[in-house]
C-alpha cells in the first residue's frame, strides 16, 4: 500500500507537469521570434510531445495499479522503467533547457527527478 501512495504522488506530479508543458505551447513557439512556419510547427510538435510523454509517464503506473496487481513483478518493472526514463529526461533537460534563464526550464529537472524517485522507491517497497 505504501508503494501505491508513492506511485500515485509521483504520477500526479508528472501529469500536472505534463499539462503545464502543453498550456504555454503557443507562447513558447512565439518566443522564438521570426522563424519559418516549418520551424514553428516543429517547435510546437516538440513541446506537445514532451507534455504528452510526461502525462503518459503519469497515467501508465496509475493504469497498472487500477487494472493489474500493483505488487507484481510487471508492475514493479513499469514503475522502475518510468522512473529511469524520467531521470534520463531530467539529465537531458539539465544539459539543454535548464541552461536558459527561463525559470520553468530550470526547475524541470527537479520536478522530473522527484517523480522519478517516487516511482523508483515505489517499485522497491
Amino acid at each position: 500500500m505504501t508503494n501505491e501512495i508513492l506511485i500515485y504522488i509521483g504520477a500526479g506530479i508528472i501529469i500536472i507537469w505534463g499539462i503545464a508543458h502543453l498550456v504555454p505551447t503557443k507562447a513558447i513557439v512565439n518566443g522564438f521570434g521570426a522563424i519559418s512556419a516549418d520551424n514553428k510547427k516543429i517547435l510546437a510538435m516538440e513541446s506537445i510531445a514532451e507534455g504528452l510523454t510526461l502525462i503518459f509517464f503519469g497515467v501508465l503506473p496509475i493504469l497498472v495499479i487500477a487494472i493489474g496487481d500493483s505488487q507484481s513483478l510487471t508492475a514493479q518493472i513499469v514503475y522502475l522503467a518510468d522512473g529511469v526514463m524520467l531521470l534520463a529526461m531530467a539529465i537531458l533537460t539539465l544539459a539543454t533547457g535548464a541552461r536558459t534563464p527561463i525559470i520553468w526550464y530550470r526547475i524541470c529537472p527537479a520536478v522530473k527527478t522527484v517523480a522519478a524517485v517516487l516511482f523508483i522507491f515505489g517499485s522497491t517497497l
